[in-house]
């Protein structure tokens, strides 16, 4: 186990992926903020014991799956998503456009 003593402010870095930051605290209370991918179980002992679950390897706490997006849905997403880019280049070509013939003057 690592002891650390840590100012509000300051982070942890644990492999890649996971970052754990310290936001201050009093005497009794410590927040620690977690960024952490959604495949990492992040579980408080106090989960693990009001659901009688050991910290054990075999009995993490299982969150839920996120839901599914229909097949119609994310057409209708990528149709969006294809359509606002169309509009960003073609402001973006009039912009360069009119760079075009401003400088032309």
């Amino acid at each position: 186990m690592l002891k650390l003593t840590v100012k509000p402010g300051e982070y942890l870095l644990i492999g890649d992926d996971i970052k754990l930051v310290f936001a201050g605290g009093s005497a009794n209370n410590l927040r620690i903020l977690v960024d952490a991918p959604k495949s990492m179980n992040v579980a408080r002992s106090a989960a693990l014991v009001k659901n009688g679950l050991a910290a054990e390897p075999g009995n993490e706490v299982k969150h839920y799956r996120d839901r599914e997006i229909s097949p119609e849905a994310q057409e209708k997403i990528k149709a969006i998503l294809m359509e606002e880019r169309k509009k960003a280049r073609k402001a973006s070509q009039g912009k360069s456009q009119g760079r075009t013939a401003a400088a032309g003057r």
